[in-house]
């Protein structure tokens, strides 16, 4: 059922399914022979990283990092800061940050020479949704869902202001909500 908030469904729920087996089933052939840990960007990437870890058979620790630069807006500021770290060290490992969207590129950047610089040793990136029409920073994911044009999103760990994250699909904001 469509939220009353949601102008349309850009990804159903089936289509989600699919994207996270896809990309489970990458990661895990390679990564089957690394040390790695997956990384998940929080809040939004709480969903999809709970999905994807479990369709991945392979052993591995997960860890979070909050990083930010947006606040409550629709626009990065550009700003970034480390709100809550990693519990695990990350030396020697190698990292798939596993994030809701990239869209900006910077707190991903600044995310990715966060951890490198703590001694990782490799960074790689794991995006649901990638919004490169908005990329202020030269920055490619890894693994991608589904690139997706430039509308405000929601839905499936997406938010708006901290509302929405809980719908089971990926909806367009209605401007109305936001402007």
């Amino acid at each position: 059922m469509l939220h009353k908030d949601v102008e349309s469904v850009l990804i159903s729920q089936e289509k989600l399914e699919n994207i996270v087996k896809t990309l489970a089933k990458q990661i895990e052939k390679d990564y089957n022979d690394k040390e790695f840990m997956m990384v998940g960007l929080l809040k939004g990437s709480v969903v999809f990283m709970t999905d994807l870890m479990k369709q991945i058979n392979l052993d591995f620790p997960i860890d979070f990092i909050i990083a930010s630069s947006y606040g409550s807006g629709t626009e990065s500021s550009g700003r970034v800061k480390i709100v809550s770290d990693l519990t695990l060290s990350c030396e020697k490992k190698d990292i798939l940050i596993v994030e809701d969207i990239v869209d900006s590129g910077n707190t991903l950047n600044f995310v990715i020479n966060y951890l490198m610089t703590k001694g990782a040793n490799s960074v790689k990136v794991c995006t649901l949704c990638d919004k490169p029409i908005r990329r202020k920073v030269p920055l490619t994911p890894d693994y991608c869902g589904a690139e997706i044009p430039d509308e405000f999103i929601v839905g499936y760990g997406l938010d708006y202001a901290e509302l929405y994250r809980n719908l089971p699909y990926i909806g367009i904001l209605k401007r109305s909500v936001y402007e």
